[in-house]
């Protein structure tokens, strides 16, 4: 059986995925973010995560320098912020709330979840890079209803089964 791009991106987008907000520093201190919904948990112990970044993503040198990210699990009034981190406007950090976390990676505010990560390991995927982070630190906020992607488009989890 063959397929072409499209079909296979058309399938893979059959697959709701949560959306996320993956912040870091770059050498010079800027702050540097990028919407992924290419995200996973890879082991409870330790606590390792992953996500998927395009290397010709204008932050790919930012991430490959840094030792460190945060993972933002967005909720779903976030949907302009992930908007605003999936395109190359020029300065995506103007106007939006955000801490510092004592590790200094830039962490975004009000999501459902703030994950810091230590780098792990990084693997050659394709096109991407796969990046394998420790988690160090997390907030939590369970109140909110989380941003997901499905078709090409966001959508909100509808009533419990």
């Amino acid at each position: 059986m063959s397929f072409d791009s499209l079909a296979f991106r058309q399938a893979m987008g059959r697959f709701t995925t949560g959306v996320t907000v993956v912040t870091t520093r770059n050498p010079k201190g800027g702050n540097i973010g990028v919407t992924v919904n290419s995200f996973a948990s890879v082991s409870l112990d330790p606590p390792l995560v992953l996500f998927c970044l395009d290397k010709a993503a204008l932050s790919f040198e930012a991430f490959g320098r840094s030792d460190q990210f945060a993972v933002n699990f967005l909720c779903a009034e976030q949907h302009a912020l992930s908007v605003r981190f999936s395109t190359t406007t020029a300065d995506k950090w103007e106007g939006v709330a955000y801490d510092i976390w004592p590790t200094d990676l830039p962490v975004l505010r009000d999501c459902l979840v703030n994950l810091g990560c230590q780098k792990e390991a990084v693997h050659e995927g394709g096109d991407h890079v796969i990046i394998v982070g420790r988690v160090d630190a997390l907030r939590l906020d369970g109140e909110k209803r989380p941003l997901v992607y499905y078709q090409s488009g966001y959508r909100e989890i509808g009533a419990s089964l």
